[in-house]
């Protein structure tokens, strides 16, 4: 699989749990890459709290990081 694709791929997996509710609650960065920490906010009960998802690609860290700069600028933190 290409760089891009890898990329591609990763993303597609953080845009699909943020649509279905999800926001990023921690990061674990070490040499095998991050470790995201989803926590579930709305009000389907049937849903899992949390989910957790491991991103090699450079660039899908650096597109996490520009979606809790988001996340947190919703939330008032600065």
């Amino acid at each position: 699989m290409s760089s891009f694709h890898e990329f591609e791929a990763e993303r597609e997996k953080i845009d699909f749990l943020l649509e279905q509710g999800y926001i990023i609650t921690g990061v674990t960065e070490n040499l095998s890459g991050s470790f995201l920490e989803f926590d579930y906010q709305g009000t389907d009960l049937e849903k899992e709290k949390k989910e957790r998802l491991h991103v090699l690609h450079p660039d899908s860290r650096k597109y996490f990081a520009t979606i809790l700069f988001q996340q947190q600028k919703k939330q008032g933190i600065q």
